[in-house]
């Protein structure tokens, strides 16, 4: 077991794991000294051979080292080493560009917990050091007319949106994440409380200058269809997001006269909203269509792959089934065919995903 391994001598699968881990990770040894560094090979090679929990004590005693006399120095690699958390990430997101995006824009989403994608999430812990946790809104539970709680820390992340060959779709690769504390946190340590849009426009403006020689594309949710922060990023980020259907929107400022007297303009004339455009019968639509939408193609013709599969399974002999079991084969085909059908049905209805003015 490796609780009771002697702790002087970490076990040969820790060794190898621990001479991967190092090749793997040697492109981030610049962001943290020579002693932290050694601690930390430790630590990653231990959370890969942990089966459970990924706790330090964990992947102490996954290679072997539980009851090593310096344990204290692995957990400081933790809570008082010095090292650069943004130094890793910009080193990481160099890393994840130069393999799945070399060519193109760099695309990332904003996913409050960045293409990047970027967006916000809720991480569920709990215990008398966790300072900033606080009460939010679940948003994978709660709906427009339901409203669900959640008790945790609220992360602000960051997402490379690349296409990964082996997985044959567009991943989010996270690469930067920020704790974005509440209101009430803020009053209580005495300081100022930022809102997401602002910790949104440091962490796209931080991107946009670790990768000065590409455009930078950000996806985000409507939370991050603020005026302030499209304005604070327009000129370095190229950020795409969703508007309501109320939205005010309006024309550019017409060019200002000579000797006009006054403040200049900030915007033109008023412009119909999404919703008076959608009624309008006048608006002229255009046809978009996408393909592999959440890779819906690849789904159904996995199912029907399986409906023919089950077919064939009786057909050509391959398994002699009971009266019992064939019909059960063929009630899954059945079933599986019907679900295939509805994808079907959905992705011609859902072909047409959004209408543009023409």
């Amino acid at each position: 077991m490796a609780s009771q391994a002697n702790p002087d001598h970490p076990d040969l699968l820790a060794t190898w794991t621990e001479a991967a881990v190092s090749v793997g990770m040697a492109p981030f040894a610049g962001c943290f000294t020579r002693p932290t560094w050694a601690n930390l090979l430790v630590l990653a090679a231990g959370a890969i051979l942990s089966p459970g929990r990924r706790t330090v004590a964990a992947a102490l005693s996954s290679v072997g080292l539980r009851g090593a006399a310096g344990f204290t120095n692995y957990h400081r690699v933790l809570n008082r080493s010095r090292w650069s958390g943004q130094a890793a990430a910009r080193c990481l997101l160099k890393l994840l560009v130069a393999a799945f995006a070399p060519d193109g824009p760099a695309v990332v989403g904003v996913k409050p917990r960045g293409l990047p994608d970027i967006d916000e999430t809720i991480e569920r812990r709990w215990g008398a050091r966790i300072k900033a946790r606080s009460i939010y809104r679940d948003p994978v539970r709660s709906s427009r007319g339901h409203f669900v709680k959640a008790s945790g820390l609220r992360w602000v992340s960051l997402m490379l949106l690349a296409p990964v060959p082996f997985a044959g779709r567009v991943w989010g690769l996270p690469f930067l994440t920020a704790l974005a504390p509440s209101e009430r946190y803020a009053q209580a340590q005495g300081c100022r409380h930022k809102l997401l849009t602002d910790r949104a426009r440091q962490l796209l403006l931080l991107v946009a200058r670790w990768l000065p020689d590409r455009q930078v594309i950000a996806i985000a949710d409507s939370s991050y269809a603020v005026i302030e922060l499209l304005a604070a990023v327009r000129r370095h980020v190229t950020v795409i997001t969703r508007l309501r259907l109320d939205a005010r929107l309006f024309d550019p400022p017409p060019p200002r006269l000579p000797g006009t007297k006054g403040r200049p303009r900030v915007s033109g004339a008023r412009q119909p909203t999404l919703l008076q455009r959608l009624a309008d019968p006048k608006t002229g639509w255009q046809r978009v269509t996408v393909t592999g939408w959440y890779g819906q193609d690849e789904r159904r013709l996995d199912n029907l792959l399986w409906t023919l599969d089950s077919l064939l399974l009786l057909a050509l002999g391959l398994a002699a089934p009971n009266g019992l079991g064939a019909a059960f084969v063929l009630l899954q085909a059945a079933v599986v065919l019907g679900f295939a059908l509805l994808q079907w049905a959905g992705l011609r209805r859902g072909a047409v995903l959004g209408a543009v003015a023409a």
